[in-house]
């Protein structure tokens, strides 16, 4: 009963968020180049996700990292859907990369576009060079960019091999490197049960400074990042 609850409740708000989106975006076009206000919206819709059960507990830690209004290239670990709500937990305004399959989601997909999200076609020649010059255009707005190095969902909910392009924008754009490491979403749903007792936890870890980024070779790079991560998703896990 209570899956079938939650389907009703974030389909009609999902419309009702999508329509404001809309509204929102028309009216501070001139004014708002990085869609601060859509992304707050976005923000709006993800508070109310995490409300519909009260049993449900989101910790985030390490929120002293963060500086507002800085611009970074955000890496995040992928455990299920539900790190995308998850991440807005993080007081940045920022843009997903995301594969052009999600944008084709009704309703969801749509606000996606109007957030100015980044499609593309996984595995196609032209992914990287999309994600530097679109990932690039929002940095010089001052906005963040989120990437899922891993490039697709885990699994086993363990962080698997980071592939290079986030870090590459991250060179490209000369900003720094935001680790943000996830549990929790991958187990939310079991076979067809929402757990309505659960623990959402997020963890940011220091940025790696746009100076190191800028003098690290990207291969090492992508491996140093992907450890840190491991390393304290396994500590999450294990407490």
């Amino acid at each position: 009963m209570f899956t079938v609850f939650l389907f009703i409740v974030l389909s009609v708000t999902a419309l009702v968020f999508l329509l404001v989106s809309a509204l929102a975006l028309v009216a501070a076009w001139p004014f708002d180049p990085g869609r601060r206000v859509v992304h707050e919206i976005s923000r709006g819709w993800q508070r109310l996700f995490f409300a519909l059960s009260p049993r449900w507990k989101t910790v985030v830690e390490g929120l002293e990292h963060v500086r507002r209004g800085e611009r970074y290239v955000i890496v995040v670990n992928h455990q299920s859907m539900v790190d995308i709500p998850m991440m807005y937990w993080v007081p940045l305004n920022f843009r997903w990369v995301s594969k052009r399959e999600i944008f084709r989601m009704p309703v969801f997909g749509q606000f996606l576009w109007l957030h100015g999200d980044i499609a593309i076609d996984r595995g196609a020649a032209s992914a990287a060079a999309k994600v530097l010059h679109e990932g690039g255009m929002w940095l010089k707005r001052g906005v963040s960019v989120a990437i899922f190095p891993e490039g697709t969902r885990s699994k086993d909910g363990q962080v698997h091999r980071f592939k290079e392009g986030a870090f590459r924008l991250a060179q490209s754009a000369g900003v720094a490197v935001l680790p943000v490491v996830m549990e929790g979403g991958q187990d939310l749903v079991r076979g067809r049960r929402v757990q309505w007792r659960h623990t959402f936890r997020i963890r940011v870890l220091e940025p790696i400074a746009a100076e190191t980024v800028a003098a690290t070779e990207v291969r090492e790079l992508t491996s140093r990042v992907q450890e840190l991560v491991s390393q304290e998703h396994a500590r999450m896990v294990a407490r």
